[in-house]
């Protein structure tokens, strides 16, 4: 993966700084704030500053609008899913491991059982060799 030969961390390539929107917040400020983040998935955090889980813009379109329901009322912890995150000390390894299991192209990053950042297939990208991200992204993005 890196050509120094020491083995990158999740701290080391993931974005810093994920902002939470609120388990209660409304999916209107949920997706308010991805277009203001330009970001397509947020983590949702808890009243303890806890990660609750992931809201994605495709889950506000799917589970919401197309459901019909009501952007104001709706609430992020009613779409929380996926609490799957990897702490920031572990390997890059690790994290793709996380990823391609649960076939999912976020992970939050926890350090001190607090959100630090976000790991993506794009900050992946530009760790692995060609190969080992074709295969990450035939996992990843494989119907089971």
């Amino acid at each position: 993966m890196d050509t120094s030969g020491v083995a990158r961390t999740v701290q080391d390539v993931m974005h810093q700084g994920a902002e939470c929107v609120g388990e209660h917040d409304s999916l209107r400020t949920a997706a308010r704030m991805m277009r203001d983040l330009s970001v397509g998935a947020l983590p949702i955090c808890g009243d303890d500053d806890r990660l609750k889980g992931i809201i994605t813009d495709r889950d506000i379109v799917i589970k919401c609008c197309a459901e019909g329901k009501d952007l104001d009322s709706a609430t992020a912890g009613e779409l929380a899913h996926g609490l799957v995150w990897v702490e920031a000390h572990n390997s890059v390894e690790e994290a793709l491991q996380k990823m391609e299991q649960h076939q999912i192209k976020r992970l939050p990053v926890i350090r001190e059982r607090r959100i630090i950042g976000m790991i993506t297939e794009a900050d992946l990208a530009k760790e692995l060799p060609d190969s080992k991200l074709a295969e990450f992204v035939h996992r990843v993005y494989a119907r089971s």
